[in-house]
């Protein structure tokens, strides 16, 4: 088996033009390709940063909520790494996204914090 890099994370989203707004205004991710599949009745979402294709945003009618803290079982979270914790709080606090406060990684000693998308996701920020 030859794993060369994670290829990407998929997420449902509960409403699809909040959270389509949330990652691309908010986050500032790329769209690379928007597709709607009539289907399904499920809009399909493919974002980029840097170039690099890392998310596929969906919208499926009435997903079932689930559990989503950082401590349940599961995907614990997903972490975006920054040159400036501070600086990349700021830009979130004036799009009205609020933070945790920032913690020290004891095995690293960086730097990090978490705040939730839409539907309450986990993510995080980790200064490099």
């Amino acid at each position: 088996m030859e794993l060369k890099k994670l290829h990407h994370v998929a997420i449902i989203a509960s409403n699809y033009q909040l959270s389509k707004a949330f990652y691309t205004e908010v986050l500032s991710l790329e769209i690379i390709k928007e597709t709607y599949r009539e289907s399904r009745d499920s809009y399909k979402l493919d974002l980029g940063l840097n170039g690099e294709y890392i998310i596929e945003l969906f919208s499926f009618p009435n997903p079932p909520e689930r559990v989503s803290r950082p401590e349940a079982a599961g995907l614990r979270h997903l972490a975006f790494e920054v040159g400036d914790i501070e600086k990349s709080i700021k830009e979130l606090e004036t799009k009205g996204v609020s933070c945790e406060p920032i913690r020290i990684d004891e095995i690293t000693g960086k730097r990090f914090t978490f705040f939730a998308d839409p539907d309450d996701l986990p993510l995080e920020f980790y200064e490099v």
